[in-house]
């Protein structure tokens, strides 16, 4: 459905993004996870077509951006991290106006707006105005105008920055709900974001894409072993040195929780394959006498994925886009309601945007 190959954006002399390839597959939610100023919104805006590539191409349901970028227009729905939204309209009004401009027929609008509220659970606020609405229902405003022409592909870049652990919990089930038929793309620096939403992740870092695949295949790949927390009553000397024993053990680090009881010691081991170790951990306790309370399989975290494939610091020469000083991507709503809809700058639209207030 989205095929990415080797995209590269420069201003001027700088890199924002480099040979970023990655695939979106029929009815997945890819996340595209960075650090802030990695290059996800520079590669959304690309992927809109509200941004020209410098290289490389990108394909969405069919159609190379560049060479079709209207096509390509009519496929997508985009969210950018500011909602495109015009305050002193309603919702429904705001939702009528932007199937006008993005072309539906006028015998099936009605239809489509109706099943965007749904969809979006926005039936009760749609005569209330955009501007009455909290910080959630202005995101699902937004979410419903990026799919109310039922686009086969939907971008949405931080879809649930700044919201409260309700709203986030609200956002994260309709972006899910839409999975299956559409395929989403959505960009985070939120990890729960992404553990808890996508199906499969692409890890961008410094302009260029790291790693991606599903979630346990990368920390499968990255694990670098197996992991063991314990937790042994005895003589500290004692126990490493009967664990030291075990064949295989590649380190051991003592954890230091504050409620353990008197000669209890919590610590965590790590073995250089991925064979399961626990029998021969356990034996080598028993066998000296030591009271083994606690022995469990630890897995690596995406947690531990994400620091390990972008613990490098930027660098002056390739700081990425959103934190390089370069030409402003996101001035303001107005900006934000343009490259959403595709509307140059210019233009104002004739029918409900005249309910607009410059």
């Amino acid at each position: 459905m989205i095929d990415v190959e080797h995209l590269g954006k420069v201003y001027g002399s700088t890199s924002a993004i480099q040979d970023v390839t990655f695939q979106a597959q029929p009815g997945e939610i890819l996340g595209l996870l960075g650090p802030n100023g990695a290059g996800k919104t520079t590669t959304m805006r690309i992927l809109s077509g509200y941004l020209p590539a410098t290289q490389g191409n990108a394909w969405i349901a069919g159609y190379e951006v560049h060479e079709n970028p209207m096509a390509v227009r009519q496929r997508i729905g985009y969210l950018p991290e500011t909602p495109p939204l015009y305050a002193d309209m309603t919702v429904e009004n705001y939702l009528n106006f932007v199937v006008k401009i993005k072309g539906i027929p006028a015998g099936d609008r009605a239809a489509k707006v109706e099943s965007a509220l749904e969809r979006c659970s926005l039936q009760e606020k749609r005569k209330v105005h955009i501007r009455k609405l909290s910080k959630g229902f202005r995101q699902r405003v937004g979410i419903a105008q990026a799919i109310v022409h039922d686009p086969p592909a939907i971008i949405l870049d931080e879809p649930t920055v700044g919201l409260d652990p309700r709203q986030v919990i609200e956002v994260r089930n309709l972006i899910k709900n839409l999975a299956g038929q559409t395929t989403v793309i959505l960009s985070t620096h939120i990890l729960p974001e992404v553990s808890m939403t996508c199906d499969r992740v692409a890890i961008i870092n410094k302009g260029r894409m790291v790693s991606s695949g599903t979630l346990d295949d990368l920390m499968r790949q990255l694990a670098g072993g197996t992991r063991y927390e314990l937790e042994v009553e005895g003589d500290r000397s004692t126990i490493a040195e009967q664990l030291q024993r075990v064949e295989g053990l590649s380190s051991l680090d003592w954890l230091a929780p504050e409620d353990l009881p008197a000669q209890h010691h919590k610590l965590r081991v790590s073995t250089e394959t991925n064979q399961n170790f626990g029998k021969q951990l356990s034996t080598a306790l028993v066998n000296a006498n030591l009271g083994l309370y606690e022995l469990r399989r630890v897995g690596a975290s995406l947690e531990d994925v994400f620091l390990q494939l972008t613990t490098e610091e930027l660098t002056p020469e390739n700081p990425g886009a959103e934190t390089s000083g370069l030409p402003s991507e996101s001035s303001g709503e107005e900006a934000s309601r343009v490259e959403a809809m595709n509307l140059p700058p210019a233009i104002e639209p004739d029918g409900p945007s005249k309910e607009i207030k410059s």
